[in-house]
């Protein structure tokens, strides 16, 4: 398709979306009418149509010469790939499951290996147009209060409808060494020293993330562009191996780039076991194309429709169950306190690792709605599973220690999943002033739910 031809298109998506925002009756919610979602936290059901946005999931034009891209919001990071790297591109910064959209990781946070030079895909955006609760569509870039403040809004600032994006170039493998740490506090020494030269031992590293299987078994994954060396081929994840496994089973490892992009999103990291995908004989059945996140995402949301496990859990006796799913930041120097910490109160292994350093704003102040400290080096905490904690389990007892504890070490949790904060310290923790103004500038009539609606209230 030419590039004429794919701006005419999106125009006309755009046209087309703007008349479904001008249909939804006053008082009603807005919300987005689309297939997939990465969220973790359930929502109040509505009967209003939703925006549409079906004309809004690709790309529009990758330009190689001044690697950039100019995307649509709706469009996957699967789609995304599939058009830059064909040029040798990739962004920034790939969230490690397919089916994540650009302004999804842009309005709320999206995070991968690369974060440690990169930081967060929001701060590789360098334009984008957003479709307001005014029922405007407006462009914005670095410094205006709007782009500023869109980062972390999920939605409660408006949905991007275009965003111009900066891109790499990339080789077609990633070589991969995984050195494992029997302390916490090494661990977190190496990830600072990593983050300070871009080197370990001598070598380049592109790519940084971790996993911790135990208190004293922790591993880094240094990923490094190449060229594909001598004749060693490379691994396959996406058939009968798993990738989180080859951590412990092997010290080197080659993939392609595009299998390493997803290489954590086969087995949404190591949680399709709550499927049985992880064991042999299932996954020698369980057809290739359907072993991915999207698809355990929706059976993971039939079992909630259907409360399957809880049933289970009440017909064999067991506590109920409390979901821990959660990314939480901490400052790298106070990762060892929270594993401590994690170990003993919450006791789920394994987790997910991933250092990362904002960039900041233009000016290299703060993104006002995720205060991260510019230049600072935080490491990425991921948890997902549920914990057997007893009728106490719908008011989330675990959910709200963790909550307690990033904050105690000066961390910050993403709200893609469940929250219990009270508005008070809610509005601290994500600058519900500045917040609250910006809103109010774009959506003076309040039509978009507000942020902590959306995250604590479940709205």
């Amino acid at each position: 398709m030419s590039s004429g031809r794919a701006w005419e298109q999106h125009e006309r998506a755009v046209a087309r979306l703007v008349s479904s925002a001008a249909a939804i009756p006053r008082g009603e919610p807005v919300r987005l009418a689309k297939q997939t979602s990465n969220l973790f936290r359930p929502r109040q059901a509505v009967s209003t149509p939703g925006l549409d946005v079906s004309g809004l999931t690709g790309v529009i034009e990758v330009d190689a010469a001044s690697l950039t891209a100019e995307v649509q919001g709706m469009c996957t990071y699967e789609h995304l790939v599939d058009a830059t790297l064909p040029h040798g591109l990739i962004p920034l910064v790939v969230p490690q499951l397919r089916t994540i959209t650009l302004g999804g990781a842009v309005t709320g946070l999206g995070i991968e290996s690369t974060s440690f030079r990169s930081g967060l895909p929001h701060e590789s955006v360098l334009e984008m147009d957003v479709l307001t609760g005014a029922g405007e569509v407006v462009t914005c870039t670095p410094g205006d209060d709007l782009f500023d403040t869109f980062p972390n809004s999920y939605g409660s600032l408006g949905y991007a409808t275009r965003l111009r994006i900066a891109l790499e170039r990339v080789p077609s493998y990633v070589a991969l060494r995984h050195v494992r740490f029997d302390d916490a506090t090494l661990l977190a020494t190496t990830i600072a020293e990593i983050v300070a030269t871009g080197e370990y031992d001598g070598e380049r590293v592109d790519g940084l993330d971790g996993v911790a299987f135990s208190p004293d078994e922790h591993y880094l994954t240094l990923a490094r562009w190449s060229d594909r060396p001598d004749a060693v081929t490379p691994s396959d994840y996406a058939g009968q191996q798993v990738f989180f496994r080859s951590l412990q089973e092997r010290e080197t490892d080659l993939l392609t780039i595009y299998d390493y992009l997803w290489r954590w999103d086969t087995d949404w990291f190591w949680c399709s076991g709550a499927f049985g995908a992880l064991h042999p004989l299932v996954r020698r059945v369980w057809p290739r194309h359907l072993r991915r996140s999207d698809v355990y995402h929706r059976l993971l949301g039939l079992d909630r429709r259907f409360s399957v496990a809880d049933r289970l859990d009440r017909r064999a006796g067991r506590l109920m169950r409390e979901r821990v799913i959660q990314d939480v930041e901490v400052p790298v120097d106070r990762l060892p306190d929270f594993l401590v910490w994690f170990d003993t109160e919450i006791g789920m292994r394994p987790v997910w690792l991933c250092p990362l350093v904002s960039t900041g704003t233009h000016d290299g102040s703060r993104w006002r709605t995720y205060p991260l400290e510019p230049g600072e080096t935080y490491v990425n905490v991921g948890f997902w599973g549920t914990v057997h904690v007893g009728d106490h389990a719908p008011e989330g007892p675990l959910n709200r220690a963790i909550e307690q504890k990033v904050h105690e070490l000066g961390g910050h949790k993403s709200l893609y999943s469940e929250a219990f904060y009270d508005q008070e310290t809610f509005d601290a923790l994500y600058d519900g002033a500045n917040l609250a103004a910006v809103k109010h500038r774009y959506d003076p009539d309040s039509r978009l739910t507000t942020l902590y609606d959306k995250a604590v209230r479940k709205r």
